[in-house]
Parts: C-alpha cells; sequence; structure tokens
C-alpha cells in the first residue's frame, strides 16, 4: 500500500491512529492526570475534523471492496461534525460521573470505534465491508449505552439494544445471502447488472433493508429505541439519535440510488407506507411523553419519517435534500440533548415538568431549546424550515402531493407538542424551579456550535447548493 492508498483511507487511518494514542495515553497518564485524557480526545478528534475537509481523491481500494470520492467525503465530514458536537457537550458528564471510575479512556476509544465502522459502511463497495462497517458501528455503542453501570436502567438500556441489534444484523445478513444466491457476486457493481425483480431478490431486498430501518428508527423497526434512550447516558442516546441514524441514512440511499435502483418501482411504494406510519406513530407517541430523554427519542423517529420523503424520490435534488436535511437535524438534535444534558449534569433532573420556569432562572438554556425544537418543528427563519421545504418540494415535484399533505398534518402535530416544551420553560412558573447554574467551556462551545449552525444553515443558501452538485456522484 502506497502513500496515495492510505490517503484515499485518509479519514479511516487518522481516527485508527487517533485511537492508538488514546489507548497509549491510558497506559502512560498517570491517575492523578487522567482528565488529560478530555483534553487529548477532543483536541486530537477536532485536528481529525479539520484535516477531513481537504481535498481528497476519488479512488478505489481492496478489488473495489472500498471507495470514496467527494460525496462520501462530505458524509464523513458531516459525521464529524456531529461527534465533535458531542464530545464537547459531554466533556464535563466524563470528567464528574466516568473518570473517577476510571472508564473515561474507554468512552473515547468505544465512541470513535464505532465512527470508524461507519466510515467503513458509508465506503463500502461490497456487502462484506458494508457488513463489517455495521457490526464495528453497533457493537461499541451497545456497551456505551450500558456505561453507567450503577444504573439498572442503564444496563438494560445496553442489553435491549445488542438483543434488538443482533436480531436486525442477522435480518440484513439473511437478506444480503439472498442477493448473492440471485446475483452470484457480493460486488455492488456486479449486482446493478443483474439485480431484477425476482421473488428471492425482493425477499432479500426487504430484509436487507429491515436491517438498515432498525438503525433508523423505522416503525415497526423502532420498539428498541424510546427505551434504550431513556436509558442509555445522554450522550449516548444523542449519539444514537443523530450519527448512527445520520450514516445509516446516507448508506440506504447510496445503495436504493444506485445498487436498487431498477427495484425503484418496488421500494418507493414499500417507502411510501413506512414513511406514513413512522410520522404518525413518532409524533401521536411524542405527545404523551414526559421524560426528555423519551421524547425525544419519539421526536427523532418522526423526523426519519420526513427523511424518507428525499429518499422516494431516487434522484439528485432527492439525494441533495436528505443530505441537508441531515445536517441541520444534527445541529438541531444536538442542541436539544445539550440543554437535556447541561440541566440533567448539574440537577439530575429529566422531565418535561422540571422546566417550568427555566426561562427566568436560567434565560440562555431555554432560548437555545426554543432555538433547537423550532428547527426541528420547521419553523421560519430558522434552518429546520428550509429543510422541511426543500424535502416537501422534492417530494411534489415527483407528484406525491398526498403523501407531503400527511406530512404537512404531521409537521402541524409536532408543533404542539414541541411548543409544550417552550411552554414550560417561559409560560410556567414552579417554586421549585432549577436554579441558576454556569456550564464550563466545552459545553458552552458545544452548545454555541449548534446554535450557529441553527441559524448559518437557515439563510445561507450556497451551502444547499454546494451539496446538490456533490449528490451528482450518486447518478
Amino acid at each position: 500500500m502506497d502513500l496515495n492508498n492510505i490517503l484515499l483511507m485518509r479519514f479511516e487511518v487518522i481516527l485508527l491512529v487517533v485511537i492508538l494514542l488514546l489507548i497509549v495515553g491510558e497506559i502512560f497518564i498517570s491517575q492523578a492526570k487522567k482528565d488529560a485524557v478530555i483534553h487529548l480526545s477532543i483536541f486530537l478528534f477536532g485536528l481529525h475534523t479539520a484535516i477531513g475537509f481537504l481535498n481528497l481523491e476519488e479512488g478505489r481500494l481492496f478489488g473495489g471492496m472500498f471507495h470514496t470520492n467527494a460525496m462520501i467525503e462530505l458524509f464523513k465530514n458531516i459525521l464529524n461534525i456531529g461527534v465533535l458536537i458531542l464530545l464537547l457537550q459531554s466533556g464535563d458528564w466524563v470528567k464528574e460521573k466516568i473518570m473517577k471510575n476510571s472508564r473515561g479512556t474507554e468512552f473515547f476509544i468505544l465512541l470513535f470505534s464505532s465512527l470508524l465502522g461507519m466510515y467503513f459502511m458509508i465506503s463500502s463497495g461490497d456487502f462484506l465491508m458494508f457488513y463489517l462497517g455495521l457490526e464495528l458501528s453497533t457493537l461499541p455503542v451497545a456497551a456505551l449505552a450500558a456505561y453507567e453501570t450503577t444504573k439498572r436502567i442503564s444496563s438494560e438500556s445496553g442489553i435491549k439494544l445488542i438483543l434488538s441489534a443482533a436480531m436486525a444484523s442477522g435480518t440484513a445478513l439473511m437478506g444480503i445471502s439472498f442477493l448473492y444466491a440471485t446475483s452470484g457476486s457480493i460486488y455492488f457493481n456486479d449486482i446493478i447488472l443483474t439485480v431484477g425483480a425476482n421473488n428471492l431478490t425482493l425477499l432479500g431486498f426487504v430484509l436487507f433493508i429491515a436491517g438498515l430501518a432498525f438503525k433508523i428508527s423505522l416503525v415497526p423497526f423502532h420498539f428498541w429505541t424510546a427505551d434504550v434512550y431513556e436509558g442509555a447516558p445522554i450522550a449516548i442516546a444523542s449519539y444514537l439519535s443523530v450519527i448512527s441514524k445520520g450514516a445509516a441514512v446516507f448508506i440506504l440511499m447510496i445503495l436504493l440510488f444506485t445498487v436498487f435502483k431498477p427495484l425503484m418501482e418496488i421500494w418507493d411504494k414499500l417507502l411510501y407506507g413506512i414513511a406514513v406510519a413512522t410520522m404518525f406513530l413518532g409524533n401521536l407517541f411524542a405527545l404523551r411523553q414526559q421524560n426528555m430523554k423519551r421524547f425525544l427519542a419519539y421526536s427523532s423517529i418522526a423526523q426519519a419519517g420526513f427523511i424518507l420523503l428525499g429518499l422516494m424520490i431516487g434522484n439528485q435534488l432527492g439525494a441533495a435534500t436528505v443530505m441537508y436535511f441531515v445536517l441541520i437535524y444534527i445541529f438541531s438534535n444536538l442542541a436539544a440533548f445539550g440543554v437535556v444534558q447541561a440541566i440533567s449534569l448539574q440537577t439530575g433532573k429529566e422531565l418535561m415538568g422540571d422546566y417550568e420556569g427555566l426561562y427566568r432562572t436560567n434565560p440562555n438554556l431555554s432560548l437555545i431549546m426554543m432555538l433547537a425544537l423550532f428547527s426541528l418543528a420547521g419553523i421560519p427563519p430558522v434552518a429546520g424550515f428550509f429543510g422541511k421545504f426543500f424535502l416537501f418540494t422534492a417530494a411534489a415535484s415527483e407528484g406525491y402531493y398526498f403523501l407531503v399533505f400527511l406530512a404537512v398534518f404531521n409537521v402541524t402535530i409536532s408543533l404542539y407538542y414541541y411548543l409544550l416544551v417552550v411552554r414550560a420553560m417561559f409560560l410556567r412558573k414552579s417554586n421549585n424551579a432549577i436554579p441558576y447554574f454556569k456550564n464550563k467551556i466545552y459545553m458552552r462551545l458545544g452548545l454555541l456550535i449548534a446554535v450557529i449552525g441553527i441559524l448559518v444553515l437557515g439563510i445561507y443558501s450556497p451551502v444547499y447548493e454546494y451539496i446538490y452538485e456533490l449528490s451528482a456522484n450518486l447518478q
């Protein structure tokens, strides 16, 4: 392997080096100075994120198993930005809750290992590389979901996630085996030439999509989401909601728009039904939630339903709207989860009722939460409005008028329950309101980046134009 090959795998190689450096740091940094691991991890990953924006040539490795281009590079950069914000928001939690149990370094190693698996999954050129990436991205998160070992609900969360992930992984693997049986190859380029609408291929396709639908929390494969989010540490719930879901959406889009494009007349009807069910179930169940992590879990399920509107189109416009929406969703959801984490770390409170009167004691956090929820709801002029507007416009351009009507109706439902939180913070009074507290530098910086992303993406149209140009690589 020469230098050019290493540069093609720049994201993977650098992240692997970061993981190895953290392992060395765990060995040589004394217990009294273990807090330095937090600063080292954030610095190294920030450097890795910055390097990711350097130009990268297009190419293939390992006989076509691994490939990269400008669009895939953009996918990875989007995930890197999300993980960097998450690390900033999680730094204080790791220091105060995890480091005292001597498990801080392992947290970062597991998190980066999962991200490494997502890199391989997105760059996969065949189903073997895809499956290895899928497993590497899932197993570390299951351990992280059970990371707060002193809490029974956290252990329960990890068990539910690993069992559900095993079932989804097995289902996807069976689907892959059926696709191999009908095409005689596991390489995407070969399958494109042979895929046809025969019964075994369709069965394999449905099983494979079911495995990916688990990671995106699409109905009816969403059953694990709320319980796992509630029991897992908030940082990991945020990771599952944003990074894991985003990576799964990216690889699903690549496969639908390329490998399974000949089956579009079939899978667009399948996605139609799943989109309607996902939007309605996510929104209706969110109405009754009081725990903020469960509330955001069902909100994320509903958002996944909106994403399917762009996937159903199957062209460059659909790809651009999906990527743009996911980028906005990352900033919006991380801002909301960041506020929840900040409050939980200081007070241990995670119920919606605890947020009553929050604006009077912590106005900055209240404004950030309101901005994030308005973006998730799609209220102008924040970025979420344009994300949904482009999705709905793209779906309407292909004649999905009734689906767009149902989506707009669901936006109205989501606006109601998002406003419940806003009402609690701004209009309700409480004799036991959350007292004023000041976040530390990492949390403030993480929230600031998320807020800037929400505002800038709403007013800076060249971002969407740039994404639209890169999405031509899918055709």
